[in-house]
């Protein structure tokens, strides 16, 4: 049966119905204040149109090229970690979508399908990672990409540590320990249908794309947060990266023009300005205000992505137009995937098709590709991002 999802704020208020709270939080909850979390779908109402009239176009081009590829149009799907335990259709299920959609999937390392299962799927796979056991865990992870037939490599740059959450998720399972599942239990039982699904994918925690332990094991899940901060990658380390890597090169986490131009001076294909869907740092800025800057100064040497606070194909052409090659989508896609699983996701990317093309066709744009600043009105100053910003969060509290 066809989901009856007719918003992406609609698959939001499903999601927190049919999850447990310490799950639901795991997917929707940024850090400490979530002050960058509100910022990064905030920004996006600062950016206002200037459409143009009389045109008559009424069916615009939304497909675009990325890094080398034609898509449907400029979304790519984000990398999560362990999505499974949001619906048991998991990975592949969203892999499925997206492959049906004509878009991208991005596979974290940190999840629990082999990538090999994926791109059997969705041959335009991507495959993000951390700097897991240093160099050596890198190199694992390069040969296992290369093995499974993937064309880009994604690099996340942007954890060196971890922070609390206001929006505490103590109870969320990370492994089968008798704790974890006894800590977990109440919430669990709060949501049966959400338990039963879980259940019938199985009970394993591991994360088989992460490199293995030195007894040849895989990592579960909750031993790979102290391994992402142990080892955060540096500019030699980035440098060698490009040097083993002979396909597509992404850098995930880019916030300052000096450091997008050090990208493009290391020879990186593409760069995801990123402040990690806020769930790293709190009070940096939110990715769509820095996007101008990283694009005026890198934007003729590499391709520019962005990634957070994306909720529809509005806000889909607004980064476009200020000079995104396309956008990635993270909470958006999970809370579709929590809905209705595989059929939720593509529900979701239908969604985002309908935005693109009416937003472009009001506007007066013949295509994603003609985008650019002309179509926007000037930005505003910073000092009233802020107070705009502020009033919005009140209206929103």
């Amino acid at each position: 049966m066809r989901s009856t999802t007719l918003s992406v704020e609609a698959a939001r208020c499903a999601a927190k119905r049919r999850l447990p709270p310490s799950v639901y939080g795991y997917i929707d909850g940024g850090k400490e204040a979530e002050s960058t979390a509100i910022a990064n779908e905030i920004a996006f109402s600062r950016v206002l149109f200037s459409p143009k009239v009389g045109t008559g176009i009424t069916r615009p081009s939304i497909a675009t090229t990325v890094l080398g590829r034609e898509q449907s149009m400029p979304v790519i799907i984000a990398p999560t970690g362990f999505i499974r335990i949001v619906h048991a259709d998991g990975e592949l299920g969203v892999a499925r979508a997206a492959a049906a959609v004509g878009v991208p999937v991005a596979l974290s390392n940190v999840c629990s399908v082999p990538l090999r299962r994926v791109c059997e799927v969705h041959p335009d796979t991507w495959f993000q990672l951390y700097m897991l056991n240093g160099r050596d865990g890198v190199q694992q992870a390069m040969d296992l990409a290369r093995q499974a037939g993937c064309r880009v490599l994604a690099v996340t740059v942007d954890v060196a540590a971890t922070a609390p959450s206001d929006r505490v998720m103590r109870r969320l399972p990370s492994s089968l320990s008798l704790g974890s599942v006894l800590r977990f239990l109440p919430d669990a039982l709060m949501r049966p249908r959400w338990l039963l699904n879980f259940l019938s994918g199985g009970l394993a925690m591991r994360a088989p794309n992460a490199p293995r332990k030195p007894d040849g094991s895989e990592y579960e899940f909750a031993e790979i947060g102290p391994l992402i901060v142990r080892t955060p990658p540096t500019w030699d380390d980035l440098a060698w990266i490009r040097r083993q890597w002979s396909g597509k090169l992404v850098l995930k986490g880019i916030l300052r023009a000096d450091d997008a131009e050090r990208a493009a001076a290391l020879g990186a294909d593409a760069i995801s300005v990123s402040n990690h869907g806020a769930k790293v740092l709190d009070g940096t800025p939110a990715a769509l205000a820095v996007l101008p800057e990283v694009v005026d100064a890198v934007g003729q040497r590499l391709e520019v992505l962005l990634d957070g606070g994306v909720r529809r194909g509005a806000d889909v052409v607004r980064a476009c137009a200020l000079g995104a090659r396309a956008v990635f989508i993270g909470r958006a896609y999970l809370w579709g995937l929590a809905a209705e699983g595989e059929t939720g996701v593509r529900d979701i990317l239908e969604l985002f098709r309908r935005g693109i093309i009416a937003t472009l066709a009001d506007l007066g744009c013949p295509s994603i590709e003609a985008l650019d600043r002309t179509y926007l009105r000037p930005l505003p100053s910073q000092s009233h991002w802020n107070e705009l910003g502020e009033r919005l969060h009140l209206r929103l509290k």
